[in-house]
């Protein structure tokens, strides 16, 4: 029988010599191909940028890069312990962007998209954490809410189902 440290999935990997956080195992499948197809979307953006000499854009692209692998878990507080109140809540934020982000311009995300993602058999218990961190996003302009097609106010007094997408520009 295989001791529990044999069992447990990797923590590092290693790259070309170097060692490197592994993505977050508990992210399901369609969850972890959207967050990876957007941090490759935001490399390919720094690259390109990088050859253009556009150092406005570039701190965007890597700002868009980082919180891709804070939401694949491969930033941060690591994945296999407790997170802090501070850590949970910036993981939180990089899945509801990156998600939303790999979605739009059209497309938008619901709470429990970005709970799902980051939250393992857990998620539920963070549905109102993930509607607290899209209010807070809206009001910083970087996500708009909505619920059947129209805009909410961020600090509204809303209930039911919402939708997450991106704000435009």
């Amino acid at each position: 029988m295989p001791s529990t440290a044999e069992a447990d999935p990797p923590r590092f990997i290693e790259i070309d010599g170097r060692r490197w956080r592994a993505t977050d195992p508990s992210i399901p499948e369609a969850f972890r191909a959207e967050l990876v197809d957007e941090l490759m979307r935001a490399r390919r953006a720094v690259g390109a940028l990088r050859r253009a000499g556009d150092d406005d854009g570039l701190g965007a692209a890597r700002r868009q890069v980082h919180a891709a692998k804070v939401a694949l878990g491969e930033r941060g507080d690591p994945w296999w312990g407790p997170p802090s109140e501070a850590g949970q809540r910036e993981r939180i934020d990089a899945a509801i962007v990156t998600l939303a982000g790999h979605r739009s311009p059209d497309g938008s995300i619901c709470p429990s998209d970005a709970a799902r993602a980051i939250g393992g058999s857990g998620w539920r218990s963070l549905v109102p954490q993930v509607r607290d961190a899209a209010r807070a996003l809206a009001r910083e302009g970087a996500v708009q809410i909505t619920q059947g097609g129209d805009r909410l106010d961020p600090d509204g007094d809303w209930k039911g189902p919402i939708r997450i997408r991106l704000a435009p520009g």
